[in-house]
């Protein structure tokens, strides 16, 4: 890690350790580390041809690919931050992330799972004055992007790529808040290398180590836990796009891989496949999950059925630069499924509340976001004077020092891996004619984890139709994001502070 110093650096460093062995497979592309670096010294200077200039923001709107890693390092070995953006997005969330990150160059699809992500754009209406060019990655756009290079040197790029420091920011990664309104987190090279050489020597992550990639690279488990650590530790990228039984089967056991993470539900899914048996996965060595709440007996199926000896779990949050907490696989089953461990190393974490007792969880280290971006309100709620993060999340640390999360001060669900804000979705129901109030809840499902269950008063004369909300805010939101149930009442609860009574709400939504 020492010697990359900056994510600008990184895929020279890892060509000059790594050389030969192979870094990537992606379909029928095979890379070794040195075509992975030369790949994104073309996309570097292509980026310098197009005139981005140091701290321009770039934007990766697509799905896993060989070419979405490519298009991201090559735009940070150009000097620029990388603005990844969730393919379940909407064209209004999309462009509002590229506005307010002032985006001048984007990376896109034509066709994933039926969406054509730059028509869908084009078609919203929404203005972008900023973008100066939109480039779809498996298309002839790609090619001619990359016929830019040529007017740049690899002097020239080597220069900018050494120019980059690592107090710079590298990336900008949106998470919603509990107003509603997403907050861009910047993390600088420094942070998001530092975090991640500790996060891979935590998990065991190890040279030679064949890391199939379901989680998506515009979360901070994609790339960074993904992307960059496996440049950091010489393990092979192997990207999945969509999660599907059957394929990833097939992967472990043509690909041979070695290491496997998700939610909860990737594994139970592999677990309970019924032609699971048929399939040969003695490679795999390593799996990492996490929730709040995984069964213990998961955790044993996992060693089993799935053959990965080492399981880990660990806690995060944007603003960490996604950890705070690994607990390690040499630890007990129990341990594993019922803490999130112990403080990365380097951080610190500790409880605002006596010893023993829950409270809410805090952090500081060189893990702590510097602040949002363009929001010194949120930031000065959100890190206190001394640099204690406050995460919003409630837990409790047990004698030895583990973690053990027991609630979320912010309400927060999470949908099938996907963090999801009431608040987001509360708004864009009061919206809707027919909705005078809302609130937003989750309730506990076997397949994602959570969903969201919404209670909405009706305005004056309306009723409340779930088809037709179902279908409004999935016009709106992200899919995950829209509830999967909506119940009319005549007023919501509220508790004496002359708040809406949540607690009171989810016990109705976890009893049907």
């Amino acid at each position: 890690m020492r010697g990359a110093q900056t994510i600008a650096r990184l895929s020279d460093w890892a060509a000059q350790r790594y050389g030969d062995e192979e870094a990537l497979v992606f379909g029928e592309e095979r890379w070794t580390f040195r075509q992975l670096r030369d790949r994104v010294d073309e996309a570097a200077r292509a980026a310098m041809a197009q005139g981005l200039r140091p701290g321009d923001a770039v934007a990766v709107w697509a799905p896993n690919s060989a070419r979405w890693a490519v298009a991201a390092l090559g735009a940070v070995a150009a000097g620029g931050v990388l603005v990844p953006v969730n393919t379940r997005y909407r064209a209004a969330e999309a462009a509002d992330m590229l506005r307010r990150s002032r985006a001048r160059l984007l990376f896109t699809e034509h066709d994933f799972l039926g969406t054509d992500y730059r028509a869908l754009l084009a078609e919203s209406g929404e203005q972008l004055p900023l973008l100066e060019r939109t480039v779809a990655l498996h298309t002839p756009d790609w090619d001619d992007f990359l016929a830019g290079a040529k007017r740049v040197t690899g002097e020239e790029r080597l220069d900018r790529t050494a120019a980059v420091q690592p107090g710079d920011s590298a990336d900008i990664l949106f998470t919603s808040g509990t107003t509603g309104r997403p907050k861009g987190v910047p993390a600088t090279h420094e942070q998001t290398l530092t975090v991640f050489d500790a996060w891979a020597t935590a998990v065991t992550l190890q040279r030679g180590d064949r890391y199939l990639l379901v989680n998506p690279f515009f979360h901070t488990f994609g790339y960074k836990a993904g992307i960059v650590a496996c440049l950091l530790r010489g393990a092979t990228i192997v990207p999945e796009q969509v999660f599907d039984a059957d394929t990833m089967l097939d992967r472990i056991q043509s690909e041979r891989i070695s290491v496997l993470t998700g939610a909860p539900t990737v594994f139970t899914s592999l677990i309970q496949h019924p032609g699971r048996e048929a399939y040969d996965l003695s490679s795999m060595r390593m799996a990492g999950t996490g929730a709040a709440n995984i069964p213990t007996e998961l955790i044993y199926q996992i060693r089993e059925f799935i053959g990965a000896k080492n399981i880990f779990t660990a806690y995060g949050l944007t603003e960490s630069t996604g950890v705070v907490s690994v607990c390690e696989p040499h630890e007990s089953p129990e341990t594993l499924a019922g803490t999130s461990g112990t403080a990365l190393a380097g951080t610190e974490l500790r409880i605002d509340a006596p010893p023993g007792q829950p409270g809410e969880i805090l952090t500081r280290g060189p893990h702590v976001m510097h602040g949002y971006l363009d929001d010194p309100e949120a930031t000065e709620e959100a890190v206190d004077a001394d640099g204690w993060l406050h995460t919003g999340d409630v837990g409790v640390l047990d004698e030895r020092g583990f973690l053990r999360i027991t609630d979320r001060l912010k309400d927060m669900l999470v949908v099938g891996g996907f963090n999801v804000y009431p608040a987001e979705v509360e708004q864009v129901l009061r919206d809707h004619p027919a909705v005078a109030d809302a609130a937003v809840v989750g309730a506990p499902d076997e397949r994602l984890g959570e969903i969201g269950v919404a209670y909405c008063v009706p305005s004056a004369g309306a009723r409340i139709d779930p088809a037709e909300l179902t279908a409004y805010t999935r016009e709106r939101l992200a899919n995950f994001k829209a509830p999967r149930a909506f119940h009319s009442l005549t007023t919501l609860p509220h508790n004496a502070a002359g708040k809406v009574d949540k607690n009171a709400l989810r016990l109705q939504a976890k009893t049907g």
